[in-house]
């Protein structure tokens, strides 16, 4: 019995899903619909069949091999090996054979020129192995299909350093499309790689022009402008989108900086206080400002004070990362104990962060804060029950408070995630020694003394 690929094509619509490839299917209802079906055999199909079966689950040797035997069985028919050269390309590409999948699909091409899914495909391939030349005939020849290649064009012209034609079609579809984010990414893009950086001015000129209501196109402008050097024109453009937008804060994203170089620390303090307390401005963006507080406060420390009242802003965001910045701040300046404040409010918010964690935990201990360090250390162990150093600073609390049988099962335990760290090896060791010592037995603990001085030996 033979059936035709009409056939083939109504069973693979039947089984659907994991044996009916889209691809496969639209391109024979196509390649069928014009001319005489041919007819091809039971064994074709069976071979057929058990390749998609084993492409399916991921073997995808083993279905180029079922292909192989459905290529012989095809009988020299010229859409079943159409399918079978399409099928042997998707495998390959998964095998990375990526040259011999790019001869497949040009075998099917060379019967069938214009098939979208094939020269999609193809286009993939190039594009994954970086040949950005031959994907730009491919996206030519994509964007009759569908005109949303044309910024696939653009995207390939950058790549392929043409930056001219690239700027051309993404001035053409701007007018045609309207802006988007990503055409202006790319754009940036060109002007950055070419050091275009009066291009991107002029840019940022036309777009500010072009859209006068939108404030972030002055903020894009005075960027641009401090970037390359021209602090004076970054400035009269600031204080232009002032005037036009008295009532804006996004202003003083650009406006306290100024005035931190102008060495007007008042208005800088002032641009800061409206930044942080803008409900318009992203999270991102204030703790940005924040580190840039925290710099200008070590320098002045006379502004110690409005640190506080910047904090208590902050303090509403429930933000873990906000308190390890400050607290990393004030540990800096030698202030230990109020940057353990700040840690252990981060934690409040913030339990599941390691770095913050850690860093808690390690200045209580250097501070003596035992009990503290051992309820947040085992706390800490059930959300990261494979970091060594927890057990660690887990088991120096414990030491400390002499529970000397708990600080040895931690660091027993913690041994087994430790892994080619010498120097956390050799702490492990001491306080082990340490842990044998209270416990009473005076042999194990020499024994860890000795390990630990031998890491310190080779080391």
């Amino acid at each position: 019995m033979s059936l035709n690929l009409k056939h083939i094509v109504t069973v693979l619509l039947i089984l659907g899903g994991l044996f009916a490839p889209r691809v496969i299917v639209a391109q024979q209802i196509q390649a069928t619909a014009l001319g005489e079906p041919q007819e091809v055999s039971d064994a074709f199909l069976e071979s057929f069949y058990e390749a998609l079966k084993q492409k399916s689950i991921e073997n995808y040797a083993l279905a180029i091999t079922a292909l192989e035997k459905a290529q012989k069985e095809s009988g020299g028919n010229l859409q079943a090996d159409a399918i079978v050269f399409f099928e042997f390309a998707k495998n390959q590409i998964k095998l990375q054979q990526y040259n011999q999948a790019e001869i497949n699909l040009e075998k099917v091409l060379r019967q069938e020129p214009e098939n979208q899914d094939v020269l999609e495909t193809l286009y993939d391939l190039y594009y994954l192995t970086r040949a950005y030349s031959k994907a730009i005939v491919l996206v030519e020849k994509l964007i009759a299909f569908d005109q949303d290649y044309k910024e696939d064009l653009a995207n390939l012209y950058l790549r392929t350093k043409q930056y001219q034609k690239a700027l051309l079609l993404l001035d053409e579809l701007d007018v045609s499309w309207g802006e988007s984010a990503y055409r202006s990414a790319l754009r940036k893009q060109i002007y950055r790689q070419t050091g275009n950086t009066q291009g991107a001015i002029n840019n940022a000129e036309k777009k500010r022009k072009n859209n006068p209501a939108n404030e972030s196109e002055y903020l894009s402008l005075i960027y641009l402008y401090s970037e390359n050097g021209n602090s004076k024109k970054a400035y009269q453009t600031a204080l232009e989108l002032q005037n036009k937008f008295p009532n804006s804060t996004l202003v003083h994203l650009a406006l306290y900086k100024f005035y931190l170089d102008q060495g007007n620390t008042q208005g800088a303090v002032a641009s800061m206080k409206k930044v942080f307390n803008s409900r318009v401005i992203e999270k991102e963006s204030q703790y940005k400002v924040l580190g840039d507080f925290l710099t200008f406060v070590q320098q002045n420390p006379q502004y110690q004070m409005e640190l506080e009242s910047i904090v208590e802003v902050f303090s509403k965001d429930n933000n873990g990362q906000v308190f390890e910045k400050i607290a990393d701040y004030y540990l800096s300046k030698g202030n230990k104990e109020l940057s353990l404040i700040f840690y252990q409010k981060g934690i409040e918010v913030d339990s599941d962060n390691f770095s913050l964690l850690k860093s808690t935990l390690l200045l209580q201990i250097e501070l003596n804060r035992f009990q503290e360090a051992k309820k947040i250390s085992q706390a800490s162990l059930e959300l990261f029950p494979a970091q060594p150093v927890l057990y660690l600073l887990n088991a120096m609390a414990n030491n400390n408070l002499q529970d000397f049988k708990a600080a040895a099962n931690a660091l027993a335990t913690g041994l087994d995630y430790l892994f080619d760290n010498a120097g956390l090896e050799k702490d492990f060791y001491e306080q082990l020694a340490i842990a044998h010592t209270g416990i009473g037995n005076t042999l194990k603990a020499a024994n860890f003394a000795k390990k630990a001085a031998a890491i310190l030996d080779s080391n």
